[in-house]
C-alpha cells in the first residue's frame, strides 16, 4: 500500500530525503555493459548492431523502406490517425511561438558584437518501442528541430514482436522524417553518436528511453549533444479538501503505470482526501491492464504527504522539483508564484497532465530526478547553436587594448598579452 508521510513530525526531512536518494539509486545503471556495447559497435558498426539486434529483441531487418512504412500505416485506425493529425497541429503551433533572436550592435569605438543563432545540422530522435510505444514522442521531439530548421532527423526505434508500431510510422510521416531504422538500446545510440556504413552519424541525440538508452546518452555525450539525462517519469500532486480523490488518484495512476521506477506524489492540507485518495487507488488498480507495473510503483516510489501549511507544502514541491506538477486546487493562484522547481506546471481541476502528454502544445520531454532545478524541458532553442561575432576596430583595438595586456599579464598569460601588444605597436 503507497506510504503516508506526516510533513509535521520531526523526522520527516531526514526521512523525505533519504525516500528520494533510495529511488535514485535505483535508477543508476552499472555501465560495464553499455560501455562493452558502445565501443563494440563504434568498432564494428552495422555488424554489431545487427548482433545485438538479433540478441535483444530477434530483429533482423534494420532498415525500413518506404513501401514497407507506407503498408504499415495503412493498418493504422483512423481514430488514431486522426488524434496523431491534432497533436501535431497544437504542438506545431505552440512550439511555433518560441522565437529567436540574433543580437547585433557597435559600439562607440565602432567594434561589432553579434550574436547568431544556426540549427545544429542532424539529429537522432529515439522513440522507446519496447513495453510501449509512443507515436507523441516523435511530434514532441521532431517538430521542436522541424521549426529550428534541422535539415536532417533520424528516427531509431526498437521493434516490438518483430514489427513496427503503425501510429509511430504514421507520427514520423506527418514530420516528413525519410531516415528511419528499426534498432534500440544502447546499439541504437552507439549507432546515432558515431556512425556505420548504413548510419550516418549524427550531432545531437534527443529522446527518451529506459535505463540502458539512458545510460547510452549519458556515455557519449561529448562526442555527441543529447537533451538530457532523463530518468522515469514523474508527477506531483497538490490537492485541497475541494479536490476530488477519484480523479487525482487516476493522475497518479496514470504516471505510475509508465515504469515501476516512476514517482507518484500527492501533497494536501487536508486529511479526508489523502485517506480518499489511498482507497481510491486500490479501487482504481483492480481494472488496470498494467495494474502490476503501477502497483509497484506506487507502493515503493509513491507517497502521499500531509502538510499543515502552504509554506511546507510549497518547499517540499521545490525540493521534489517534480517533472510534472497538478496544482489540483481551488485557489492555486495563491502558490504558483512561489514554485521555482517544476518541469510543467498544470492549473486547476481540469488540468490533468495526461493531456500534456499529448496534444495540449507543449513538450513533454522535461527534466526528472530534482534537475527541474537547474534544467527545462525540450524546445526549439535544444535545437540551435549560437556563435558569437567579434570584430574589432583599430580605434577599439588600440583604445581597450592596454587593458588586455593588463589582465593577460596579471593572469601570467604572456602570450595573450603579446598578441595585443604586436597589433597596436606596444613592446
Amino acid at each position: 500500500m503507497i506510504k503516508i508521510l506526516n510533513a509535521s513530525k520531526k523526522n520527516f526531512d531526514s526521512y523525505f530525503d533519504q525516500f528520494l536518494l533510495n529511488r535514485k539509486s535505483k535508477i543508476r545503471l552499472n555501465s560495464g555493459l553499455i560501455e562493452k556495447i558502445i565501443k563494440d559497435v563504434k568498432k564494428n558498426g552495422d555488424k554489431s548492431v545487427l548482433r545485438y539486434e538479433k540478441k535483444f529483441s530477434g530483429n533482423s531487418n534494420i532498415i525500413l523502406d518506404s513501401k514497407e512504412i507506407t503498408k504499415k500505416i495503412s493498418l493504422l485506425d483512423n481514430n488514431v490517425r486522426k488524434s496523431i493529425d491534432i497533436a501535431f497541429n497544437r504542438i506545431f503551433k505552440f512550439h511555433s511561438k518560441q522565437k529567436i533572436k540574433n543580437i547585433y550592435y557597435k559600439d562607440k569605438l565602432k567594434n561589432r558584437l553579434s550574436y547568431k543563432y544556426l540549427p545544429i545540422e542532424s539529429v537522432g530522435i529515439y522513440v522507446p518501442g519496447g513495453t510501449a510505444s509512443y507515436p507523441s514522442t516523435v511530434l514532441m521531439n521532431a517538430i521542436p528541430a522541424i521549426i529550428a530548421g534541422v535539415k536532417r532527423i533520424v528516427m531509431v526505434s526498437p521493434n516490438k514482436k518483430g514489427k513496427q508500431n503503425p501510429g509511430i510510422l504514421y507520427a514520423a510521416k506527418k514530420c516528413n522524417i525519410k531516415e528511419i531504422y528499426s534498432i534500440g538500446g544502447a546499439q541504437a545510440i552507439a549507432a546515432l553518436a558515431y556512425g556505420t556504413k548504413k548510419i550516418l552519424k549524427v550531432n545531437k541525440i534527443v529522446g527518451p528511453g529506459n535505463l540502458y538508452v539512458t545510460a547510452a546518452k549519458k556515455e557519449v555525450f561529448g562526442d555527441v549533444g543529447i537533451d538530457m539525462v532523463a530518468g522515469p517519469s514523474e508527477i506531483t500532486v497538490v490537492g485541497d479538501k475541494f479536490s476530488n480523490a477519484d480523479w487525482i488518484s487516476s493522475d497518479l495512476i496514470a504516471q505510475a503505470e509508465h515504469d515501476e521506477l516512476s514517482q507518484s506524489i500527492l501533497i494536501s492540507k487536508d486529511k479526508n482526501l489523502i485517506n480518499k485518495v489511498q482507497n481510491s487507488l486500490i479501487n482504481q488498480l483492480k481494472s488496470l491492464p498494467r495494474k502490476l507495473i503501477a502497483s509497484k510503483s506506487l507502493n515503493k516510489n509513491g507517497i502521499l504527504i500531509y502538510t499543515n501549511s502552504d509554506k511546507k507544502l510549497v518547499e517540499i514541491v521545490n525540493r521534489l522539483a517534480p517533472e510534472h506538477l497538478e496544482l489540483n486546487l481551488r485557489n492555486y493562484k495563491k502558490i504558483v508564484n512561489k514554485i521555482r522547481n517544476a518541469g510543467s506546471i498544470f492549473l486547476g481541476k481540469y488540468s490533468t497532465e495526461a493531456f500534456g502528454d499529448y496534444l495540449a502544445g507543449t513538450n513533454h520531454v522535461l527534466p526528472t530526478s530534482g534537475s527541474a532545478k537547474f534544467s527545462s524541458g525540450l524546445s526549439v532553442y535544444d535545437f540551435y547553436k549560437r556563435i558569437s561575432y567579434i570584430n574589432l576596430s583599430k580605434k577599439g583595438i588600440e583604445t581597450l587594448g592596454p587593458s588586455v595586456i593588463t589582465l593577460a599579464n596579471f593572469e601570467g598569460l604572456e602570450g595573450h598579452a603579446r598578441s595585443v601588444k604586436l597589433r597596436i605597436g606596444r613592446k
